[in-house]
């Protein structure tokens, strides 16, 4: 038995079940056998209290709120070359998450990475405020694991609506004088006149497409050429065979692995402009990696097609619908966008009828693709209407000549209009 005087070194570590049973039986047996065992009263009191104190700490010992995990989310990994990010805040504090679901999203010169919640729980405290600057594992906020959001308050009984004329408020002082919200970085909202501003901090990914587009203008001799292509046979190519290649492979056939295959045939024809200058040396590869530009609610990204030069069409596809899909979710690695030795860029799906693409550095070269419209053009002699394409091709002069420019963007051309072209040698 459990002598009463030790009972104070098991309630100081929170004694087991089987602790509590003894107890439990010592105190019936001291109470009756009070009279045997010449026990003060005192003392059966002084067991009780002690077992009443060892079922509140039981309780406690087995709660929710006493006995939850609080887990610290910290910032993971980011690639080699990045050291830090902006953070941007997906959840508040008191929202349920489930494990791996996004809570916030960090943003980094190159691309947007997620940060996942490590379990299912409520997000008890943010450490970090929106928009601040971060690094890999700094500590930005705590989850309690397996907790529950509180329920939603009652919404406030609406105020009642004022009889005031919108004349009335048009004229106010108080429109002039009303604070002025700073919107989130991606915002996007109509004019409606109201004369006011907002300010709205530059994000990291904007920042550094506007620094790269200037370094390359102030580092290449760019120059542009300009050709235009008929797209009555990749067109009917399409037609014909579409229905087909989508039964098969379970993906649309597209004018981009046109693009993308002819620039890779006409990159092995002209390695010059697959090169790139590197201090006083040229840098010539021996193989291809096109950049496919993108365009997403932050901005312009590239992702890159590797080892083009040994693809098909289909191969061209499924890569170009997997960045695609990376792209719309946000999921692009920087892994996904390093490198690329020649960039694609196609504002045709936009609607744009003619452009000069900039270089994408430390390339040297980049093909603009734009809009298709029937235009009359001579055919034999003979005025007809087909579906039109201007081409142009951005190049660095410093390392390429306008004959190697010229003939490169033909190639396109010839390869695209009759990819038999591609098959033949030719």
């Amino acid at each position: 038995m459990i002598g009463i005087r030790n009972i104070g070194k098991y309630w100081a570590r929170l004694p087991t079940q089987a602790e509590v049973q003894v107890l439990r039986t010592a105190t019936r047996c001291v109470s009756t056998s009070q009279k045997l065992l010449h026990i003060s009263p005192s003392s059966v009191q002084l067991s009780r209290k002690y077992e009443q104190h060892i079922k509140q700490a039981r309780h406690f010992r087995t709660s929710t709120s006493f006995y939850a995990e609080i887990k610290t989310v910290e910032v993971p990994p980011f690639a080699e070359s990045i050291t830090e990010g902006d953070i941007r805040w997906m959840k508040e504090v008191g929202d349920s998450v489930a494990e791996d679901e996004a809570i916030a999203e960090i943003e980094t010169d190159k691309t947007s990475m997620p940060v996942n919640s490590p379990c299912a729980g409520v997000i008890k405290e943010i450490m970090v405020e929106d928009g601040s600057t971060v690094n890999p594992g700094t500590a930005i906020c705590k989850i309690e694991a397996g907790a529950a959001a509180a329920p939603p308050a009652a919404p406030p009984p609406s105020a009642p609506k004022l009889s005031i004329p919108v004349a009335a408020i048009k004229h106010s002082s108080f429109i002039q004088q009303a604070e002025v919200k700073v919107p989130p970085a991606d915002y996007s909202q109509e004019i409606t006149g109201t004369r006011t501003e907002q300010r709205v901090k530059m994000s990291r990914m904007r920042q550094r497409i506007a620094a790269r587009l200037k370094e390359a203008q102030n580092t290449n001799a760019m120059l542009t050429t300009f050709n235009e292509l008929d797209m009555s046979n990749i067109m009917e190519l399409r037609k014909s065979i579409g229905e087909q290649f989508h039964k098969k492979h379970g993906i649309k056939l597209g004018f981009m692995s046109a693009f993308v295959k002819a620039s890779a045939y006409a990159l092995t024809q002209q390695p010059t402009v697959n090169a790139v200058i590197e201090g006083s040396e040229i840098i010539y590869r021996d193989y291809v990696d096109i950049s496919v530009a993108v365009a997403t609610p932050k901005g312009l990204v590239v992702p890159v097609l590797r080892n083009v030069e040994g693809m098909n069409y289909l191969d061209i596809e499924r890569g170009i619908a997997a960045l695609g899909e990376k792209a719309r979710t946000g999921s692009l690695a920087v892994e996904d966008m390093d490198g690329g030795t020649f960039t694609i860029s196609n504002g045709g799906v936009f609607g744009s009828l003619f452009g000069t693409p900039i270089i994408n550095p430390p390339q040297s070269a980049i093909l603009g693709m734009h809009g298709i419209f029937n235009r009359p053009v001579a055919r034999n002699g003979q005025v007809v209407i087909r579906p039109m394409m201007f081409i142009a091709l951005t190049y660095d002069h410093r390392l390429i000549d306008g004959r190697e420019a010229v003939t490169f963007l033909r190639k396109i051309k010839d390869a695209v209009e009759d990819p038999r072209t591609i098959l033949c040698g030719l």
